[in-house]
């Protein structure tokens, strides 16, 4: 059975528009790469015929992930979650209390994060150590560099 993943509005809203795009321009630039390939004769000696076809298996497998991910999804109504603690979708400040850097994460589900924009994953290290915490708390998470420890400041939504 698939994993559950929750999401924010705008991530399933993403998703979804991605699945649509994939099964209407997608196919429809894979069918016309075939039907292409399939105009220049001999289908047997044909490798841009071969490739076309290898495309069009992977495209359908990308849509039927994504399917699966969508059937598998659940939105979390951000209005009633507890902002004392920290949880999927919280918006968190910390503090590096070894070197005093300070930084905001939110964590999100996996297809969602993206460090650039500040959004960790739940399922990340950090993630993991900082949930069901509050303001005040400090965590100390095993990251690849090392050990690090870091102060709770500030939860919002």
């Amino acid at each position: 059975m698939a994993e559950v993943t929750y999401y924010s509005k705008e991530g399933l809203e993403k998703l979804k528009e991605e699945l649509q795009y994939l099964k209407t321009e997608g196919r429809a630039s894979i069918a016309k790469a075939i039907a292409e390939a399939r105009d220049k004769g001999d289908l047997s000696e044909n490798a841009e015929y071969d490739a076309a076809k290898e495309a069009q298996g992977l495209h359908e497998a990308k849509i039927a992930k994504l399917e699966e991910v969508l059937a598998n999804a659940r939105l979390i109504d951000e209005s009633k979650l507890d902002v004392t603690k920290v949880l999927a979708l919280s918006i968190v400040k910390l503090k590096n209390t070894k070197n005093g850097a300070i930084m905001t994460y939110q964590l999100v589900s996996e297809t969602e994060a993206d460090l650039k924009s500040g959004k960790i994953s739940v399922k990340s290290p950090i993630a993991q150590g900082l949930l069901g915490k509050s303001v005040g708390d400090r965590a100390e998470i095993e990251v690849p560099a090392g050990k690090i420890e870091l102060e709770i400041l500030e939860i919002s939504r």
